[in-house]
Formats: C-alpha cells, structure tokens, sequence
C-alpha cells in the first residue's frame, strides 16, 4: 500500500467516518450494524437530506459515523445531492471533514460500484473499501483476490457481510489503522486537457484572491447544468462564467465529449485494475434471485403480486391502524374522563381536557399508521422487493411526472398524508420526491370519511341505478373517494412544469439479491421513524392544537356553561339519576355552548367570510365549521354539532345532527342544505388542505415554510373553485 503514516494522527483523537455507497448496498444496515441504537436523525441545514450520525468506540477511539445519502456518483444535480460533495469536503460546519471515508460496495457488482470509489479518491481522505454481501458474491461465483485488490488500489479492502453482522471487527480495525495514515495520491483518471484545464481554472481563481477545491473545479468542467456548476458560479469572482465556457470549449473543439469522457475514462481505469483480480466461476445454475425476478418483475405476474402487496398495505394502513388508533383514542378518552371526574368546570379544565390532552392525542393518534407504513416499507426494502416495485410501476408514473417510488407514499396518503409524505423518502430525486409530497395530501384520506357519510347519507337522494345494484350514494362516495387522486395528475404535470422545472433524471437502481429481512434492522428503523415524528412534526402538531381550542373558546363568559356542566355532573353522579332533567339541562348547556362559540374568535371568523362563502352556498355556520377543521377535517363534525345546539360529541351517524342540518333555514326561510349544498361541501373537503399536522410534517420533510404554504395555497384555491362549480351544476339539476 502506498498510504503513510500522519504525523498529526494520536491513538486516542475523536475520528469522524464518512459512509457512502451505492442504493442497495447494505450501506443503512452496515451503518446499524456498526452504530447500533446511538444514532442521532436530523436534516441538513437548508435541505431535507436525512443527516443520519451514529457513535460508537473502537477500543479508545470514540468515533462519529456519518451515513451519506446513497449515491452513483459524486456528480450533484441538485441541492440534496450536494449534501454529499460538501460533507466529503469538510463543507459541513457540524459534520466536519471526515478522517476516514468507508466506501460499501457490492462485492458481487464490483466494477460497476467502484465508479464512485475513483471519485472518492480524489478527495485526499484516507478510504477503507468494503466489500459487502461477500456471501453473495461467492454464492455466485465472484471470487475476488482481496489482498491483491488491496495492493491495486493503494486502500484498505475488507470484506463483510453487514446484514449477519460478519467482518465488522475488521472493518473497525481497518477504519483506525486507516485514520493513521494520509491518503495515496489519486490515480490521473481522467484526460491530459481535462486536467489541464482545471489548472488553468484553478490558477485564474487564485489570482483573482478565490480558493477553490480541485475536485469542485473538475467538477464544474464536466457536469454541465448540474450543482457544482450552480455553486461555482455563484461563489466565484466575475468572469468565472466566461473562463468556464471557455474551458468547455477548448475541451469539445480538441475531440473530448464532455458527456462521456469521465465515464469512460473511470471505467476504463476500473477494468484495467480488476484485471487478474476479479473471476468468475461458470456455476451452471440460475440463481433464485434470477427465478424469483422472472415472476416479480413480468408484465403480468409482477403487476398482480404489485397490486396484492399494495392492497395488503392499504387494508394494513386503513384497517389494522384504524384498530389501534382506536384503542388510542380510548385511552385518551380515559385520561379526559379522569381530569374530569377530579376537576369542578372551568377554563383551566377546558384547557387541559380540550386542549393539552386533545392535543396530545392528536399526535399519538398517527403514531400507528406511520409505524405500520414504515413496518412494511422496511421489510420490503430489506428484502429487496422494493427496488423491483419501483421499477416496475416508474413507466407508468413516469407518465404523470413522477416515479416509480411515488406509488407507496401516494398509496399510504389514502389511509393519512402524513405516513405518506414521510415515505416520500424513499425517493433520491428531489424534484420526484417535493412533487409526492405536493399532491399526497390530495389523496382522500381516513379523516374525509365521516365528512362524505354525513352528507352523502343526508342529502343524496337514495336513488338506484341499473336494476338496483348501484346506489347513488355509493356513487357519490365513490367519486368523492377518487377525485383527489384524479386532481392529482394534472397538479404534478403542473408543477413540473413550473416550480419543479429541471432535467429529467433517468431511472437508474441497482436491482439487489433478494435476502430475508433482518429483524432488528427493521425494528430499528420503525422506532426511529416514529420517534422522529413524536420529536419534530408532533410539537408543531400540538402547539397548533392548543391555539384552535384558544380560538373556539374566547372570548366569552364560560361561566353559565360550566355551572351547568356541574349539575349535570352531580346529577349523573347520583344512584338514581334523574334522565328528563339532565336531558334538559344538556339542552340549556349546549344552546349557551353555541352562542359562546358563535361569538368566539371562531365563530367572528366565519360570520366575516360568509361573503365570501356564499357563493359554495354556504352560510356563516357552514363557513366556521370549515375554518374550524382547518387544523383537522374531522372537527367539523364536532363543531356543527356544538353550533346546532346538540353538543360537541355527535357522530357522522347521528340522526339529530342529520335531522338538524336537514331543518337549518336560511333567513329568508330556504334551506340551508341542498343536495347542490352538500355536494359542494364534499367536493371542498376533498381538495383543500385541512390538516395542520400534514402542512407541519411537509415542513419538516422540505425544511421549508414555502412548501406548505404553496399546499395551502394551491390547495384552497382549487377546492373553492371546485365547489363554486360543483353547486353551480349540481343547482342547475335539482
């Protein structure tokens, strides 16, 4: 090996390990595997990159892991892929310049993962190389002469197999013996005049007082359009435009196909150092990756098993978690009811039951499905299938705009949007991964439901069509159901168009062997999901919670109210209750209830919109219950039962509710509600972005307040015109 010793390095000095590799090499389960449960999750400032760092100690060493984005090349095309380039470079105030770099590879795909391995070794860091699913590769007959491999490329090689937790003490001995040395000189990859115009690139921004990393100027030579080229303009003196055109130009009139010549010059060097070294055996078999890809990903055979996982997850996420969430819900049902058994009526009681606890239930609440969704999301990317699922699905939603990894996300917003814009991470490409997360929140998720129920079944005619066997109510619901995601393909060909605007980027993925999914690895990443969403969305989620309830509540004198509430309290308490007299004083609390929240903050809003609502037919009533389930959809139910006099606790199936909303007049003595009137409300509900705890998490995934404020935004706009029209035409036909 031609690496030396650092005279600066000490035995005992904190080290900072950068890992990277290829998607699908085992680098997420390496990383687990080497760091355990001591992992910090977070993001990059200013982008949504997943900063994953984990701590662990190799004998005296304490060592900072930091797990880099999965990635084919060190050539950025866009912010998020920048993440890597600039913690590579020591660019990262809190990630610091890495003292090791530990580059994964499949053992078994070698020459195509060592594409990135060139890269790296230009960057001056120490490398260990390991070489990961070595039982694979054997398996199929790639035999590799590690120890002439090692002496090749002038780099620590080791082997391990990270998912059974094997080779990972020569790795870690490796990583410290590597931290000890400086780094070999890089090999001259590339052309004579590429590398002479980087000089000359170099030496111009030197005279010009600017210091620019080799490896960036390279950069902004050969990848045209991309990050570094973005960055190199923006950071450098002026003229640095015109030095680059000319650099490129000199390139191309010598013969040198910018597009090309990097890729062809790496994988040239990559064969001529695998010479020798890299065999494979004629083992005569196919293996059962090749049998089982012959069923997963056929046009026929892959679309049904496709269609029957994603069912299974769907029923998984709509029908297993809404059990659970129950459970939750009547849990915090209890701890409500004990407040309340233990505390006289009052404000101080109608925050903590109303708003503390309501608000810490709407948190816990998601807590299932996101767990679920990350459950099945873990298991199938472990075991490999979810790679063939993309792509799969990618030529159809390629059509749309987006990729074949939006399927799952978009799939699991039916159930909530927030499981599913967190599983928009699965997805590399930033523009395919902000587009998911812009229309999942159309999807029409479980909190629509009750919504559609109670209108459907209150103002659809019960009419039947052919021979009876389609209702118009089922059809009704069934269109209500699918609007959002038909809605959603003409939004992301939008947005592609205008604020997602950028090259498209093929659909490149490495299709790994498939292997039984390790259990703790999974584990892992559910608690960590989870907790990531208790920590950063939920405190948002709960703080926005805690104003709705200020907001519904003052001003206004409780004080009559909450005197009624303890008599019916006292009366309920009794041995024999009496029934006629605390229906009555029920009747009397919630006729107060609803002159205080119609002058409530709440209520002042939807009397003050009610111009502007009129034209959807609706009045100020119908206005403030939408304002009010902004936060969350399913409140409106709550609130038109409070604003019509029949308290906050009625359903979508109450016949009361229904029997109210039937009767409610305007005041000219019209009804209120019409079929026109309640199509309108569906259609509303269905486009508009009334979920606070979605528009938070969109925050937190994008890391910026511009992304759920474009949601709301385009969101509420379209769902008005769309229920401007939809009672127009449904008026003109009833």
């Amino acid at each position: 090996m031609s690496a030396s010793l650092s005279p600066s390095a000490t035995a005992s000095a904190p080290l900072t390990v950068a890992l990277i590799g290829n998607p699908n090499t085992g680098k997420s389960t390496l990383f687990s595997a080497l760091s355990g449960i001591q992992t910090r999750i977070g993001n990059y400032p200013g982008c949504t990159v997943e900063k994953k760092i984990g701590r662990l100690q190799i004998g005296s060493r304490p060592i900072r892991l930091v797990d880099l984005p999965g990635t084919y090349s060190l050539s950025p095309r866009s912010p998020d892929e920048m993440v890597s380039v600039d913690v590579l470079l020591g660019r990262m105030p809190d990630v610091g310049r890495p003292d090791v770099i530990v580059c994964i590879v499949d053992a078994s795909n070698l020459e195509r993962n060592l594409y990135l391995f060139t890269q790296l070794r230009e960057l001056g860091i120490p490398i260990v190389l390991a070489l990961n699913m070595w039982d694979v590769a054997q398996r199929n007959g790639v035999n590799i002469d590690v120890a002439g491999l090692e002496k090749q490329l002038g780099v620590r090689v080791v082997t391990c197999e990270a998912q059974r937790k094997r080779g990972l003490e020569p790795l870690r001995e490796a990583i410290v013996a590597a931290a000890s040395t400086t780094a070999a000189p890089p090999p001259e990859l590339l052309p004579e005049p590429v590398r002479r115009e980087e000089q000359v690139l170099t030496d111009w921004l030197a005279s010009q007082g600017k210091k620019e990393p080799h490896y960036l100027v390279e950069r902004a030579i050969l990848d045209v359009g991309g990050e570094t080229e973005l960055r190199f303009l923006a950071e450098t003196p002026a003229g640095a435009r015109e030095k680059l055109a000319e650099a490129r130009k000199r390139l191309t009139d010598g013969g040198l196909r910018l597009a090309a010549v990097e890729s062809l010059s790496r994988y040239r060097w990559i064969q001529s150092q695998l010479d020798g070294l890299v065999t494979h055996s004629e083992t005569g078999r196919v293996s059962i990756t090749d049998r089982i890809d012959a069923v997963v990903t056929h046009w026929f055979s892959g679309t049904l098993i496709f269609v029957g996982i994603m069912f299974t997850i769907f029923w998984t996420l709509f029908i297993f978690a809404d059990g659970l969430m129950g459970n939750i819900e009547e849990g915090q049902g209890w701890v409500s009811d004990l407040v309340t058994s233990n505390m006289a009526p009052g404000t101080l009681r109608s925050l903590i039951v109303d708003g503390l606890i309501n608000g810490v239930g709407s948190v816990i609440v998601f807590i299932p499905q996101i767990a679920l969704l990350f459950l099945f999301i873990a298991i199938l990317e472990d075991c490999g299938y979810l790679a063939r699922a993309a792509y799969l699905i990618d030529r159809f939603m390629t059509k749309f705009g987006l990729s074949g990894r939006s399927f799952v996300p978009l799939m699991s917003s039916f159930a909530c949007a927030i499981p599913g814009i967190m599983g928009a991470r699965v997805i590399e490409n930033r523009r395919d991964r902000f587009t998911t997360i812009l229309i999942a929140p159309l999807m029409s998720c479980s909190a629509r439901l009750p919504v559609y129920l109670l209108m459907t079944t209150a103002f659809v005619p019960a009419v039947y069509f052919l021979g009876g066997w389609l209702p118009l109510q089922a059809l009704t619901l069934f269109v209500m159901y699918i609007l959002g995601a038909v809605v959603a393909v003409p939004i992301a060909w939008l947005l592609k168009k205008t604020i997602l605007t950028g090259e498209t980027s093929p659909f490149v993925m490495e299709l790994p062997e498939y292997k039984w999914p390790s259990p703790w690895i999974v584990v892992q990443r559910v608690i960590s999901q989870a907790w990531r969403f208790l920590e950063e969305a939920g405190t948002l989620i709960f703080v926005t919670t805690i104003l709705v309830w200020a907001a519904g509540y003052f001003p206004g004198d409780h004080t009559e109210s909450h005197a009624l509430a303890a008599q019916i309290e006292a009366l309920e308490g009794e041995e024999t209750p009496d029934k006629p007299r605390i229906e009555a004083l029920k009747d009397q609390k919630n006729h107060i209830d609803s002159e205080l929240l119609s002058n409530s903050l709440l209520g002042r809003t939807g009397k003050f919109i009610e111009p502007a609502v009129r034209p959807l037919g609706w009045d100020w009533r119908i206005g403030m219950a939408a304002v009010a389930s902004f936060p969350a959809r399913e409140v409106i139910i709550a609130t038109m039962g409070t604003i019509f006099s029949l308290g906050g606790d009625v359903d979508e199936e109450n016949e009361s509710l229904r029997g109210a909303l039937a009767s409610a007049t305007w005041p000219d003595g019209r009804p209120l509600f019409t079929v026109a009137t309640a199509v309108s409300i569906m259609v509303f509900f269905a486009l508009c972005a009334q979920c606070g705890a979605t528009l938070m998490v969109i925050f937190r995934e994008t890391g910026q307040w511009r992304w759920p404020v474009l949601t709301f935004s385009y969101m509420t706009a379209l769902a008005y015109v769309a229920a401007w029209l939809s009672f127009v035409i449904v008026s003109k036909f009833t």
